[in-house]
């Protein structure tokens, strides 16, 4: 709801530890004030967009300022802990928190009371897992990359990447063969319209048939070493 103050690009890392950062403006919907400023590393996550997904091959071009952790997943860092620990960050937060407090989601508006003025939303194991198979929901074809670990952290894909996280790199790469296979994206093309350039929500693996992961199948196994 609010991407323009959570994207940021690193303009500076200091030799202190903290890094200077710039919020990205360019084509948000709600529109938020361009600043740079100053901000503890720890809450920084590799952010990737729809377009850095090629066919086979994903690198983030940006990064996300994310106010959970993986032991508060859905929930955010409570606003008193966020002051102590990360007052920098909290302080650039707080510059949009009317904003942020603005976002249109119908169950945020009516709990937004009770939660800290800066949490995310769709937030749960699944945005920590080492491993990830992600596709962007606008392109004409079905392209899936695998996405690891990027300087030593979980990458996050924007709203428009989809994503299933994996545990293992082997069973990563044995879905994403699935999905950027000519049956897997001519079963795609089959049920979604093309034509505004979307091409599949998560949906999409309610109507390919993709089995479970089998270390012991010599085929899955296959699969995930091509």
């Amino acid at each position: 709801g609010a991407n323009a103050v959570y994207w940021i690009d690193i303009v500076l890392k200091r030799p202190d530890g903290l890094v200077v950062v710039q919020n990205i403006t360019e084509g948000a919907k709600v529109k938020v004030e361009e600043v740079t400023e100053t901000i503890e590393p720890d809450l920084l996550y590799p952010l990737l967009r729809g377009r850095d997904i090629k066919r086979w091959q994903a690198e983030p071009s940006a990064f996300i300022i994310m106010p959970h952790t993986i032991e508060t997943k859905w929930n955010a860092i409570a606003e008193q802990e966020l002051q102590v620990s990360f007052p920098r960050t909290y302080g650039y937060l707080k510059r949009f928190r009317d904003i942020l407090l603005g976002r249109r989601s119908g169950w945020y508006q009516k709990a937004k009371d009770r939660l800290p003025f800066y949490i995310m939303f769709a937030i749960s194991d699944y945005t920590f897992a080492p491993w990830k198979v992600v596709w962007p929901w606008i392109s004409k074809g079905i392209r899936a990359a695998v996405i690891g670990l990027f300087e030593g952290k979980p990458v996050v894909p924007e709203h428009n990447a989809f994503l299933v996280a994996c545990d293992a790199l082997e069973d990563a790469f044995y879905i994403c063969a699935l999905l950027n296979s000519s049956p897997g994206d001519f079963a795609i093309r089959s049920f979604f319209s093309t034509g505004g350039g979307g091409i599949g929500s998560p949906v999409v693996l309610d109507h390919i048939r993709i089995p479970r992961f089998d270390p012991k199948n010599p085929v899955h196994l296959h699969l995930a070493k091509l």
